[in-house]
């Protein structure tokens, strides 16, 4: 086992010296038009709109209708990444973001595949909740590595959560700040641009049931005729003891994931010039940046699109280059994080 294992690592080093790298050569990002501002998740949830703008960190999210499912969004931003792109050279499309979808038991990335009329790409999905869209970058640099048939790789993020929060149950609070959206990017092997290096992630599963839609699922199958309507909202079982337990942790755990992906990467801390974050509160956000003797100016604070699950980062990162906030040579670090619980961070050498 092991000799396949250092055979693999072999022909990955290999392919890296002959095919250089694999690079981001677009990102493509779709949020609906319809806002949902600080104002109307005050009125829903009861909270002080001061504390949703000033303690929550929201301006306003996006929302979306019943006829942007998470597919739709999924396509629209892939529509974008590909724009000077042919779908037909394609070799893969994977989707790695919400598990709420259209359907219970769907396989969302063959739906965007046919719909893009990527006839040549097979397709799967990867879930890890919303550490998997900075998780995935990592795998599927990988995979192409290690095949000499996957040139280009579509990866694919979109989240409806706000259709599943419930504004009345103060447990969930923390989600409060989720917002409708879908992020595409397109990687390219051999290109020397936007580079991918190397990821780290950290996973304690001793979280992995305090967060989840309980109403659904194989566990809960017979004990009812038909699904109650509160159990099929996102619920946490205790808070208080998930809070007790996470709080300590959640910003150490930012910082190794962080540290690690850009040491592995050939850098230093101090060579850190802009992190792409997963929404968080903005006063963790600060404490992360100073960190690195970074400023809001060496990052963006999603603000105006709340949490769109995986594709948080991917956002991040697009609107920090609008910014003039990214140039060429940049490290830039993209970090993640998903209920269960899993940190994750992805470095990449940007321009």
């Amino acid at each position: 086992m092991y000799l396949r294992l250092w055979r693999c690592m072999e022909k990955v080093r290999i392919k890296e010296e002959s095919m250089g790298s694999v690079g981001i050569k677009s990102i493509g990002i779709y949020v609906p038009p319809k806002l949902k501002d600080s104002a109307r998740i005050s009125e829903l949830s009861g909270i002080p709109e001061v504390v949703i703008k000033e303690k929550f960190g929201i301006t306003h999210v996006h929302e979306a209708s019943d006829e942007e499912t998470v597919t739709y969004m999924g396509i629209e931003a892939a529509k974008r990444a590909l724009k000077d792109f042919n779908p037909e050279s394609l070799d893969l499309v994977v989707y790695c973001g919400s598990e709420y979808k259209d359907y219970y038991l769907y396989n969302c990335a063959a739906k965007i595949q046919y719909e893009l009329g990527a006839v040549n790409a097979n397709a799967f999905e990867i879930h890890s909740l919303c550490s998997a869209g900075v998780y995935s970058l990592k795998v599927l640099k990988s995979m192409m590595l290690c095949d000499d048939n996957l040139k280009h790789v579509l990866l694919v993020s979109s989240s409806k959560e706000t259709q599943i929060i419930d504004y009345e149950n103060q447990n969930s609070r923390f989600m409060f700040n989720f917002g409708d959206g879908a992020a595409a990017v397109l990687l390219e092997k051999g290109l020397n641009k936007n580079v991918i290096l190397e990821t780290h992630m950290i996973s304690d599963g001793q979280f992995a049931e305090d967060v989840a839609v309980y109403g659904v699922g194989c566990r809960n199958f017979k004990k009812e005729n038909d699904i109650k309507c509160k159990d099929k909202f996102l619920d946490v079982r205790d808070i208080k003891s998930m809070k007790e337990r996470l709080d300590p942790i959640t910003l150490n755990n930012f910082n190794k994931v962080i540290a690690e992906s850009v040491r592995k990467s050939g850098y230093e801390n101090k060579d850190i010039n802009f992190i792409a974050p997963i929404f968080m509160k903005k006063s963790i956000l600060i404490n992360i940046l100073e960190k690195y003797n970074l400023t809001e100016e060496n990052s963006f604070v999603l603000d105006k699109y709340g949490h769109c699950q995986s594709s948080d980062a991917f956002i991040s990162l697009v609107e920090g280059y609008k910014k003039g906030r990214l140039k060429k040579g940049d490290v830039a670090v993209l970090l993640g994080a998903g209920t269960g619980y899993t940190w994750a961070a992805t470095t990449i050498r940007w321009g």
